[in-house]
């Protein structure tokens, strides 16, 4: 009887601790989510350092390339609002999400149109939908850092077809 007890108490501690990690992996990849909807999606809102402050954590850094230095939280959120002012309809969605652990594969698909000088391009009537692909780390449940590619030299050509 004691073994039985034993392995009946051992079975539900082993799994409330996968319930627990299903749990975090799932609020996980709701920031990440929440990353598209909110802050990139969000670039106009009055609130977005407010979801900054959800999504990022306070040392988050941002790698577009290897050239510059990486982005801060609070250099993101400069260039979110100033894009806002040029594309205020910028729309991103998650298309795909990989999962390997606190990491996170995006395939995101942004779509605009601009109502300014947007890439060298003057604003028309003409809009663009390019392809992302984004590597999110989460710790804490906040994104700590990100590493992205956008197709900006197909929006470009968008912008400028006829």
């Amino acid at each position: 009887m004691s073994k039985l007890f034993k392995l009946i108490a051992t079975t539900t501690i082993l799994a409330s601790a996968f319930a627990v990690q299903v749990a975090n992996a799932d609020d996980d990849r709701s920031i990440v989510e929440a990353f598209y909807s909110k802050l990139l999606s969000g670039t106009t809102s009055p609130d977005l350092q407010a979801r900054m402050a959800e999504v990022l954590a306070p040392d988050w850094q941002s790698r577009g390339d290897y050239g510059n230095v990486a982005k801060t939280r609070e250099q993101f959120l400069a260039q979110l609002q100033g894009t806002g002012t040029v594309v205020p309809n910028l729309n991103w969605k998650v298309e795909e999400i990989l999962q390997a652990g606190n990491r996170y594969v995006v395939r995101g698909h942004a779509t605009a149109t601009p109502v300014k000088n947007f890439l060298g391009v003057e604003p028309s009537s003409r809009g663009f939908e390019i392809m992302s692909i984004d590597i999110h780390t989460v710790e804490n449940h906040k994104i700590v850092k990100s590493y992205h590619v956008e197709d900006w030299l197909g929006a470009i050509e968008q912008l400028k077809s006829k």
